[in-house]
């Protein structure tokens, strides 16, 4: 069936995150090819709830359509609100995504976290510290993940300890982050800057993020000159297997949980780089080594 959009209810709107380039993406398609899957939505009373497709009709509005292509599902609010992220669980959400849904099924529907352990197949303490995501952040970090503000990686990486740590601090270290623009390796970067510099350090990182990034990068001292080149050899393969346990660790830390379909992409071809790097280095060293 086909709804006009005052018809719709987007109630849930806030649960899911944007991504801009996605959205940009998913637009330059449907003014192609046009809608190519329903909405799904759920009666009530004179509107319709929509559980699924928030991207597909902000790209339909964006294209100045007047109606969605809409599938009705005879459920139970909640049952549909459940049943749609069964749907979705291909593409990954994200910790935040999680963490509003559970939040939404506990005060909307009074379901225990019992309840919500057995339908999402998870333990009451991971839904317990999923819930803690929703009290500890503030909301505008909330609103700038939602809108495609800020990378939910760096909202979980950076400023979930830095509320931990000191809850008036995370508002003025998100506007740094928002003006600055900043990837989550960047993000991190601040963070760790912060972590360690005083007062006067953390008034650059928040008047001017961006140079304070620079100055770090131009810091860096160049490698230790009069050294023998078997010296410095040693120096560099002792660092990469420091570096390759340290993202080892990283990884049995949990750091890959909630990996968005892109990022794993990125995350799969900086693998493959790195695997081809190593076999060139023993490659190019077994040679050397018997010619020497």
């Amino acid at each position: 069936m086909d709804l006009e959009f005052h018809q719709l209810d987007l109630r849930y709107e806030a649960l899911r995150q944007c991504d801009p380039h996605r959205e940009q993406v998913l637009a330059l398609s449907m003014a192609t090819i046009g809608q190519q899957s329903p909405v799904v939505v759920v009666p009530a009373a004179s509107m319709h709830i929509l559980v699924d497709g928030f991207k597909r009709v902000r790209a339909l509005k964006h294209l100045k359509h007047d109606t969605v292509r809409a599938i009705r599902w005879d459920l139970e609010e909640r049952e549909a609100l459940l049943l749609g992220r069964l749907m979705r669980s291909a593409s990954r959400e994200s910790p935040l995504e999680q963490a509003w849904l559970l939040d939404e099924l506990r005060t909307r529907f009074r379901m225990t976290l019992e309840d919500l352990g057995h339908r999402f197949n998870r333990t009451p303490s991971w839904i317990s510290r999923r819930l803690a995501l929703v009290r500890e952040l503030p909301e505008p970090v909330h609103e700038a993940v939602r809108k495609g503000q800020l990378a939910p990686h760096a909202a979980m990486k950076v400023l979930v300890p830095l509320a931990r740590a000191k809850r008036s601090d995370c508002l003025p270290f998100l506007k740094a982050l928002l003006q600055a623009k900043c990837s989550t390796r960047q993000a991190e970067t601040l963070y760790a800057g912060w972590a360690r510099g005083g007062a006067e350090v953390r008034g650059r990182i928040l008047a001017d993020p961006v140079l304070f990034l620079r100055a770090l990068a131009a810091a860096k001292a160049p490698d230790p000159v009069g050294k023998a080149g078997v010296a410095l050899l040693f120096e560099d393969l002792g660092e990469m297997g420091r570096r390759a346990r340290r993202a080892a660790g990283r990884i049995q830390e949990g750091v890959l949980d909630g990996l968005l379909p892109r990022e794993v992409q990125e995350l799969e071809q900086a693998l493959h780089q790195v695997q081809s790097d190593w076999q060139a280095l023993f490659a190019l060293s077994r040679k050397e080594a018997d010619c020497a």
